[in-house]
């Protein structure tokens, strides 16, 4: 199961919009193809995506704790 939340492009204008909490996050590629799931803290978790990673989208859901973020991973 992934996310039911709309993709948003990977760049610096999302990562700025992102809140500054906790959450689950799906990364995708140009199609729309889940390419990995993980929890953490959003805004640290998407610089290092656009830094590192190969995903061109992207979607999250926030969450109240990272333990509530890891069961929201759990449940994906």
């Amino acid at each position: 199961m992934s996310l039911r939340k709309r993709w948003r492009p990977l760049e610096r204008a999302t990562i700025g919009s992102a809140p500054d909490a906790y959450g689950v996050i799906e990364f995708g590629d140009d199609e729309g193809d889940v390419l990995r799931a993980t929890a953490g803290f959003l805004p640290d978790e998407l610089r290092e995506e656009l830094s590192y990673g190969e995903a061109s989208k992207v979607r999250w859901k926030r969450a109240q704790s990272r333990d509530h973020a890891d069961r929201l991973l759990d449940d994906l």
